[in-house]
């Protein structure tokens, strides 16, 4: 029970570091390079999260994974804290990632909270 419970908090690690690769990428990918807010906020934030992830997948704690819920949730408010929501590839880009990493490391909180789940 315990190493499946290892396995699902390995495989949300790896979802967010995939995830964090692809909000540092976003720039160039989705075209929003000539916007600076939006740029810099996915280089940051993808910077952060992928380290936050790496040091999970190295030894895992709960307060990573809070961490990175809060970074997701960042993501989704930012275009309009920033102001870069008219810049509609830029916005979708944070509000769609930000949920996928929010519920991956929702997820993984739960996993924990509740490893009864997995017998």
């Amino acid at each position: 029970m315990a190493n499946a419970l290892m396995e699902g908090k390995k495989t949300q690690d790896w979802a967010n570091l995939v995830l964090a690769v692809c909000l540092f990428i976003s720039p160039w990918f989705f075209g929003f390079m000539a916007e600076t807010t939006p740029t810099w906020n996915a280089w940051v934030v993808g910077i952060v999260l992928g380290a936050l992830t790496v040091a999970a997948i190295s030894a895992f704690a709960e307060w990573e994974e809070w961490a990175n819920m809060v970074l997701g949730l960042w993501l989704v408010a930012s275009p309009w804290v920033l102001g870069f929501t008219a810049n509609v590839n830029a916005m979708w880009t944070h509000v769609v990632l930000g949920l996928l990493v929010a519920a991956v490391s929702a997820w993984a909180v739960w996993d924990f909270r509740h490893p009864h789940a997995h017998a």
